[in-house]
């Protein structure tokens, strides 16, 4: 038997997708280790071999290929504990890392502070040379001074370094014989240049990607050496990919150096896996959210495309390389229950995470979390949380909620806990509208893909918020980043900037800049083991009227960059243009512009299968466990409803809200309002009763 693995390592548990030849597989589940997340990752695989009898060195002879997704970096960013980082830069502008692009979040906000830079001011080092926007030198630069700043970092104790001049994308040459010198003087450090990271226009987001690369290179860089030498340890022969937030995967190697493509590395699963869940069912679009024990992401999927941004950010600090659309705010089971300054109750941001825990994991937590509210209202059962494995303690939740909401707001135990419910269900609606309304799209239109331990507990009262009328909760939801991981391919991201207008693009050199981000391409997926017959081309454009501040990254096909076809690129910019902003130019003959090519390259992986179940008919009772006391928020009281097994249910099993749906990773409580149907796959529909006849042939055909 072969297995193929996907790992995802997240605040609180760190989740696993075993998958067999056969289309089988078992969900894993353990507790995060945040000092070094390779202990979760290697007790995971303990416990896979421990269920076969078997030792971890047997087990691992017969998986084919792990793939990883880590929040490594993004944690060392959030917590600002990354490497002690040198920049290099431009005289005269080595504080454009702080001045960022001179916007403030919050206008009529004086009191907001600026966010902290990366690297300190005293470590930003100014170099005295120049390049104009053609990447022709104003300025030679004086190596002998590069020499002197290099020997500041090495006196500092400087870990990583950053170079990044004005202008470098249009000509590396500075950048480069600089990182030589770097080499020589400090070939211990992590070396980071921006024109081979990102060499694209706008100076601030070409130098905080490259700090941002520099800053969590060494972090990553000695995670996956550790992760390495276990493997190694356990003789470990497959293979080892490395989940980025494009939503594709690369080899540990590549990963090294390109560090800041892992900052979303987890959460880029879940919408990967989200295509794959709502094809099934034949939708082409889906908005998936995946709610775990620290955090909440939720991500929009358009023609079985996950929306893409090249203006991300992490911590306030701006990220220009590709990345999956994702939405992440602090909402999860974990997450902490409070009372502002205002006399108001707040849900998270901060999380009680895996340590201490919510109050009822018993580990010495004492601060009321949504885990504990969902605990109190009968949502969760004390004594099958986790399969039995981590029993919950109610009297210790409700004392977290009563001596820290309730008495403080002058509310009974049930209302303050009701409170909490709501709070976060309200936050998690508008991280939703986030990633909808304000990309022009309306939620309704959207299946709502709900993943994550506590998501489907959730996911009622989301969608009733936002008006959606189905819910699709896959079989495999608490481990679901991990199950996308399996489903992703190779992917390298390149871009190249041609500042043009449309009219006057030169096809010649147009060409030559495709054709040779095609043959990097080519190169990498090679070096990866990917054949050159099983790799794909994207094609798009930055595209913008005249002098506009803002461009749109406009899809293109093959055709069309091959023939350099203007007519056709400019003819899709103004329907995408309107589409975000509202407007389009066309009839004004406004001029279009280019600002950047880009070319996605994407190695083809085999996909896992799941298997397939027989249909089964309507009758869920054999799934029936039990019945338990659970509130009804929309009937604002508790009522005794039935409790199911969910994997006992099978394909065709129908069960009407309410109802409490357990598996032993995760729990969905149907409100009254809803429908559920089993599909062959195992995973559930949830649909407004109302609107039963509309989806009920969709799951069944």
């Amino acid at each position: 038997m072969k297995y193929k693995i996907g790992i995802d390592v997240g605040g609180t548990f760190t989740d696993f997708l075993l998958t067999m030849e056969d289309g089988s597989s078992q969900i894993y589940k353990v507790l995060s280790t945040p000092d070094d997340p390779s202990i979760a990752t290697v007790g995971g695989l303990e416990e896979m071999a421990k269920d076969r009898n078997i030792s971890v060195e047997e087990f691992l002879r017969d998986v084919t290929v792990i793939v990883h997704g880590t929040t490594v970096t993004t944690n060392a960013v959030l917590t600002y504990t990354g490497a002690k980082t040198g920049l290099l830069t431009t005289k005269g502008v080595r504080d454009a890392l702080q001045m960022r692009r001179g916007i403030r979040e919050e206008q009529y906000n004086n009191r907001y502070e600026n966010v902290e830079p990366l690297v300190q001011r005293y470590l930003r080092l100014p170099i005295d040379e120049r390049l104009d926007y053609k990447g022709d030198v104003v300025k030679p630069i004086d190596e002998g001074e590069v020499t002197n700043q290099v020997a500041v970092f090495k006196q500092e104790g400087v870990e990583a370094v950053a170079v990044c001049f004005m202008n470098s994308f249009a000509n590396s040459e500075h950048e480069k014989r600089a990182g030589e010198i770097i080499e020589k003087e400090m070939p211990d450090a992590y070396l980071t240049l921006s024109g081979e990271i990102l060499p694209s226009i706008r100076f601030y987001d070409r130098v905080s990607t490259t700090v941002l690369n520099a800053y969590v290179g060494p972090i990553l860089k000695r995670y996956l050496d550790s992760l390495l030498e276990k493997l190694k340890g356990f003789n470990y022969q497959g293979v080892l990919l490395i989940m980025q937030s494009n939503g594709g995967v690369v080899a540990p190697e590549i990963a090294k150096e390109r560090a800041a493509a892992t900052l979303l590395s987890g959460p880029a699963g879940g919408p990967v896996a989200g295509v794959m869940y709502t094809d099934i069912q034949g939708y082409s679009d889906c908005i998936t959210v995946d709610m775990g024990g620290t955090s909440f992401d939720a991500a929009l999927i358009k023609d079985r495309t996950p929306m893409v941004t090249t203006m991300g950010e992490i911590n306030r600090l701006r990220i220009a390389l590709p990345m999956l659309n994702v939405v992440t705010i602090g909402a999860g089971g974990g997450s902490i229950g409070w009372i502002d300054e205002g006399g108001l109750l707040r849900m998270g941001p901060q999380s009680a995470g895996a340590k201490p825990g919510p109050a009822c994991y018993n580990l010495g937590g004492v601060e009321p979390t949504c885990t504990d509210a969902d605990l109190v209202l009968g949502y969760l059962d004390k004594d099958y949380f986790a399969g039995g494995k981590i029993p919950l303690d109610q009297a210790k939740a409700e004392r977290a909620i009563e001596d820290n909401i309730a008495k403080k707001l002058g509310m009974d135990l049930y209302e303050a806990a009701l409170g909490m419910y709501n709070v976060i269900n309200v936050n998690m609606a508008a991280a939703v509208r986030e990633v909808s309304v304000k990309q022009g799209q309306d939620p309704r239109d959207f299946p709502l893909v709900t993943a994550g331990g506590a998501g489907p507990n959730h996911a009622c009262m989301i969608a009733l918020e936002l008006e959606i009328p189905v819910i699709l909760v896959p079989r495999e939801s608490s481990i679901f980043c991990a199950a996308g991981m399996l489903m992703s391919d190779l992917k390298h991201d390149f871009v190249q900037t041609y500042a043009v207008r449309m009219d006057d693009l030169d096809v010649k050199r147009f060409r030559t800049y495709f054709e040779e981000m095609k043959r990097e391409g080519i190169a990498r997926l090679k070096e990866e083991g990917i054949p050159e017959e099983k790799i794909e081309f994207v094609y798009s454009l930055d595209l913008r009227y005249i002098k506009q501040y803002h461009e749109v990254n406009v899809p293109i096909s093959a055709e069309v960059a091959k023939n350099v076809d203007i007519d056709a690129m400019v003819a899709e910019f103004h329907p995408q243009h309107n589409k975000l902003y509202g407007y389009d130019l066309k009839n004004e003959g406004t001029p279009v512009e280019l600002i950047n090519m880009r070319l996605t390259c994407i190695g083809k992986t085999d996909k896992p299968k799941f298997s397939q179940q027989e249909y089964d008919g309507e009758d869920p009772s054999k799934a029936l466990k039990k019945k338990r006391k659970v509130f009804i928020p929309t009937w604002k009281r508790f009522e005794e409803i039935d409790v199911f097994d969910s994997f006992k249910l099978r394909y065709g099993n129908k069960i009407e809200g309410p109802a409490i749906l357990e598996q032993v990773n995760t729990t969905a409580f149907v409100t009254p309002e809803y429908s559920v149907l089993v599909d062959k796959f195992g995973s559930y529909t949830i649909y407004l009763k109302s609107r039963e006849k509309e989806f009920v042939g969709r799951i069944l055909k």
